[in-house]
């Protein structure tokens, strides 16, 4: 398949370009929960949407904003702020929803210009730097106004079944990651509920004191107390104690590297909000940061990152390789025979997370977790060469095995889909050679 190809003005193709409001009210009027979603900056992606930070508003809200509305199809595009330029198609599963001002709403006429194609299009290496200097020339703030979307010139294949094949292709490998992410997810869910019912709810604990069935293989179960006791903080199983975190989990381990020398980095924002792995990082000359090994825990400790949720568990490093990043990460690692994993799925618990955004201190805007302060939390569990601890690895560290792997092949899958992109939206790669390519893949 190779037409001719043409350039269209965004402005004469687009049946809606425009940017939305923050309702009446302002945040106090969000919600967590509700049937109309309010999409910002912080949803809005290159490599997708994120439903993180993702708010709700009433009908009586929404309706203030009823000329914002999104329609499926749409493709959204930041407009000011650090993360302008970024650019994304929403999920039909947020729909109904509005936008708010700092991002916009672009509607190509579907018999023109695909949509997806034009998202493509426009995170293409050459877009994104274009848009990036247009947002910043000569302004204080960096910001993309309606007059200039409508400039954009778009090179594209007249026939829109053709537009259409080439955004499948790169479609084929986003859903492949999208699916990849969605197992994952379901993976560290299962880990995170087998965490919270042995070492926060007590399940086996407290079936065994009823007399129930704990629904765990015998030779489990048998590990587990079968009473509790009461202590100064609440009951506890039998034979169990309560630790301040630093007597089961090293904060801040030391780890050798030299300065000035080139290792992996990963800075703040590639800190994933959700799941441990992050897409990517960066090698750099280190110089002041934290240190890290695979098996460690990391976690934002500065607002609004810690609220955002930016934790990470390292395993994306060579053998023996050490990498390093912000200063504003708390590093953890567990003593002993206790699994690493146990760290970060703690340090991905509610109970966690309340108190550490409780510990912040510091100017409005620049809190930060100090931290001496983890000596505070305190936590019931056996001791630490328990064989509770042991099976518990057993447990959840194949689903952590598995999701590595699909993390691998996302970054790999990610590459692949960075190289082909602009080659075919440029129209210097054939549609067949490329699904030719993406078949060796997927």
């Amino acid at each position: 398949m190779a037409g001719e190809w043409t350039t269209f003005r965004l402005g004469s193709v687009c049946t809606k370009i425009r940017s939305g409001a923050t309702p009446r009210g302002g945040s106090n009027v969000y919600l967590e929960q509700g049937d109309i979603a309010l999409i910002r900056s912080q949803n809005i992606y290159n490599h997708g949407f994120h439903h993180d930070g993702l708010v709700y508003l009433t009908a009586k809200h929404a309706d203030e904003l009823a000329n914002v509305e999104v329609a499926a199809g749409d493709v959204l595009l930041n407009i000011t702020g650090d993360s302008v330029a970024r650019s994304c198609q929403i999920d039909a599963d947020v729909l109904p929803a509005r936008v708010n001002q700092h991002v916009a709403i672009i509607r190509p006429d579907p018999k023109k210009l695909s949509p997806r194609f034009l998202r493509y299009y426009l995170v293409s290496p050459h877009m994104q730097a274009e848009m990036l200097s247009l947002a910043g020339a000569g302004a204080t703030r960096n910001a993309l106004t309606k007059g200039m979307i409508e400039s954009f010139e778009v090179p594209a294949p007249e026939d829109v079944v053709e537009q259409q094949a080439i955004a499948s292709i790169l479609g084929t490998l986003d859903d492949k990651i999208e699916l990849n992410r969605k197992m994952n997810r379901t993976l560290e869910s299962m880990a995170q509920a087998i965490f919270k019912s042995w070492f926060v709810d007590f399940d086996p604990v407290r079936a065994k004191a009823a007399g129930r069935d704990p629904v765990l293989p015998k030779k489990i179960a048998d590990l587990f107390p079968d009473a509790f006791v009461d202590s100064d903080l609440g009951e506890i199983p039998k034979g169990w104690k309560w630790w301040t975190l630093p007597e089961l989990i090293a904060v801040n381990p030391p780890r050798q590297l030299s300065r000035g020398t080139i290792a992996p980095y990963l800075d703040m924002a590639r800190m994933p909000t959700q799941g441990h792995a992050p897409d990517s990082w960066i090698n750099r000359e280190v110089g002041s940061g934290m240190k890290f090994i695979n098996g460690d825990t990391l976690i934002a400790r500065i607002t609004p990152c810690l609220e955002n949720g930016k934790t990470a568990f390292v395993d994306f490093l060579a053998d023996s390789e050490v990498g390093w990043g912000s200063t504003e990460y708390l590093v953890l690692r567990p003593r002993e025979q206790i699994p690493p994993t146990f760290a970060y799925l703690l340090a991905r618990s509610s109970e966690f997370r309340v108190f550490a955004v409780q510990q912040m201190t510091g100017s409005s805007g620049r809190q930060r977790v100090p931290a001496n302060s983890l000596g505070k939390y305190r936590l019931a569990t056996p001791n630490v060469d328990s064989p509770i601890f042991t099976v518990f690895g057993r447990s959840v560290n194949p689903f952590f095995d598995r999701i590595k792997s699909a993390m691998e092949q996302c970054r790999t899958l990610s590459s692949l889909r960075d190289d082909l992109l602009p080659k075919l939206i440029f129209g210097t790669l054939r549609v067949s050679d490329a699904e030719r390519i993406v078949g060796r893949f997927i």
